[in-house]
């Protein structure tokens, strides 16, 4: 019996270790190749310190959030009038999926039963279970929502739920609510690119999931590291920006 309960213990050993060989090899510093995405991620024209651009959403015939009535009156709202407002102005963290979009670069390790993110923009990093485990209770609201994650094939698929509603997904007023649900697939594609896809579910706001797209690639610039961001939760220099800048509304 005894070797017989070893025997099955060193199989289950074996496919363990077979399996993680197989695990692609995402470890290394990435950038994204999401054009003026950070700005405002459905097509938009140029603007003061703003470029022109397509937008990263792949899957609306307009290539636009499809929100509720009342949730676009909402986003224009801030865009219009509450830019000041943006959490990631004020060096909070930017969020699932936008930093991923952030204009820094990150690092990805894979430890033993989890996939780990290291961003340079606010020092951010997640932490993404590949353990099998399941997500937190309900009542745990974070910034960068709870992930888990597990592989098909060469995609790493994550889950992410627990969102506080707080980030905004760029500085163009497309905000979130704590009823935020992602699902995100890197797909390793070669050694040095990575197609990156999130799609984002909200019943109480958008009429249906949709979803972004776009490439990351692998930074091969010899020494490179990640920087220290030098940014602090609670910014204040937002209020000396001028009205066609993002000045808060009075």
């Amino acid at each position: 019996m005894r070797k017989q309960a070893f025997t099955v213990a060193a199989i289950l050993l074996l496919m363990s270790v077979a399996a993680a060989a197989q695990t692609p090899n995402m470890e290394g510093y990435w950038n994204n190749q999401a054009g003026s995405a950070p700005w405002d991620i459905e097509p938009h024209a140029a603007a003061f310190q703003v470029p022109a651009g397509q937008g990263v959403i792949v899957d609306t015939p307009d290539r636009k959030i499809p929100y509720k009535p009342e949730a676009l009156a909402k986003r224009n709202d801030l865009r219009d009038h509450h830019i000041f407002d943006d959490p990631q102005g004020h060096c909070a963290p930017s969020g699932v999926p936008r930093q991923t979009y952030t204009p820094f670069g990150f690092q990805i390790l894979q430890p033993r039963g989890a996939v780990v993110i290291l961003y340079e923009a606010e020092h951010a990093y997640r932490v993404i279970r590949t353990d099998g485990s399941k997500h937190v209770a309900s009542s745990f609201k974070l910034w960068q929502g709870d992930s888990t994650g597990h592989w098909e094939g060469n995609t790493l698929i994550v889950d992410s739920t627990n969102f506080n509603g707080k980030p905004w997904f760029d500085m163009a007023g497309n905000f979130t609510t704590d009823s935020l649900h992602v699902v995100e697939r890197y797909t390793v594609v070669d050694a040095n690119t990575i197609q990156y896809e999130a799609t984002i579910e909200d019943p109480t706001i958008y009429t249906r999931p949709w979803t972004m797209r776009f490439p990351l690639r692998r930074n091969n610039q010899p020494g490179y590291y990640i920087l220290e961001f030098a940014c602090y939760e609670g910014e204040r220099d937002l209020q000396h920006y001028t009205e066609d800048t993002g000045k808060k509304q009075k």
